[in-house]
């Protein structure tokens, strides 16, 4: 059988969690590179772009103004304007054997979030708060075997998030602050609240202050002489929270991710492919989550291409187009985002 040709990665994909939306980077980066079952030292610097600009509830987009309608009949929702998230990962890999491989991944958050709060009509410029969060977020470390086949083109992942990144809030009766280092509003009406009642959600901030259990899978195969298929997935759960007691409690929502691809490779230095990626988030849950606004079933297409620019380095770039979501309550979500990286074996 054909072997897919040279990656940094032998692992299913990455997955950025966004806050109170369901619209993380659900692109297999590793797909998009490729799998390798040669052994040494891989690394991977990869940069995703996701603009969440367009409010939505169910499968439609709505205006801000039919959310503060809630507010105007005595209600309390939030109405949410946008959020940019810019993620840095630094990938690190080893791999000792065909078998056995342990990748280290560190993340670097820039975000910006604008929020009219829970505005009533009409909405004003005035009301629009914003904060940034510029900090290391949760480091992932990721165990993966793929020697159940003697093509190596059968792999499973079994691995960790940990708490590394700032993360809390405001306790449920506006009293204090939990956890470590949660980012304040910098600007707006929510800025000028006492603290703590000037502070970011929790579900916003850097990290999420659990640790969570990643196990996952992955299957490539030639489908013709230049075509492979590649298909992958990915769970998430948490599995304990610094942010555990009694108004002071906060678990992200498990999340799921599918991948499907296929690699054209008639050329052996750039290869056009196309992904399709589903992905499902479950209810943020404690007293400090926005529980009805965090779940939600999203799919995107995917196009991109990677090119290999050196013997031992690849580059790559990808768009994802959403093509379906069913998000719960109010939620901000992107009409498109994008993803560039470079990869390289020592």
């Amino acid at each position: 059988m054909k072997r897919i040709a040279f990656a940094t990665l032998i692992s299913v994909p990455y997955v950025s969690a966004l806050a109170c939306a369901t619209c993380g980077c659900s692109l297999s980066t590793d797909a998009a590179t490729g799998y390798t079952a040669n052994a040494g030292w891989y690394a991977n610097l990869e940069y995703n772009y996701i603009n969440q600009n367009q409010l939505r509830s169910g499968t439609h987009s709505l205006p801000a103004a039919q959310v503060a309608a809630i507010n105007d009949a005595g209600g309390a929702q939030e109405v949410e304007h946008g959020t940019i998230n810019r993620y840095t990962t630094l990938g690190l890999t080893y791999a000792a054997n065909a078998n056995w491989n342990v990748k280290l991944m560190l993340p670097y958050i820039d975000r910006s979030h604008t929020t009219y709060a829970s505005a009533t009509n009409p909405i004003t410029p005035d009301q629009l708060s914003s904060a940034a969060v510029h900090g290391i977020g949760d480091i992932k470390l990721l165990l993966n075997y793929q020697g159940l086949l003697p093509s190596h083109n059968l792999g499973l992942q079994a691995g960790i998030k940990l708490p590394t990144g700032h993360y809390g809030g405001v306790n449920a009766d506006g009293s204090g602050i939990v956890g470590r280092h949660p980012v304040a509003f910098g600007s707006g009406p929510l800025s000028h609240n006492p603290s703590p009642d000037n502070l970011l959600d929790t579900s916003l901030q850097a990290g999420t202050g659990s640790t969570d259990l990643i196990v996952g899978a992955y299957y490539y195969q030639a489908v013709s002489q230049n075509f492979d298929a590649i298909i992958n997935g990915q769970f998430q759960a948490a599995i304990k929270q610094k942010l555990n007691q009694v108004g002071e409690d906060f678990r992200p929502g498990n999340q799921g991710t599918v991948s499907v691809g296929l690699r054209y490779q008639a050329r052996p230095d750039i290869t056009p492919q196309l992904q399709l990626n589903l992905s499902r988030r479950n209810h943020d849950q404690g007293t400090l989550a926005d529980t009805a606004d965090t779940a939600g079933t999203v799919a995107y297409v995917s196009p991109g291409l990677t090119v290999s620019v050196l013997k031992t380095m690849q580059v790559y770039g990808f768009v994802q187009l959403p093509v379906y979501s069913k998000l719960e309550g109010y939620q901000i979500f992107p009409r498109w985002t994008a993803t560039i990286g470079a990869s390289y074996a020592f």
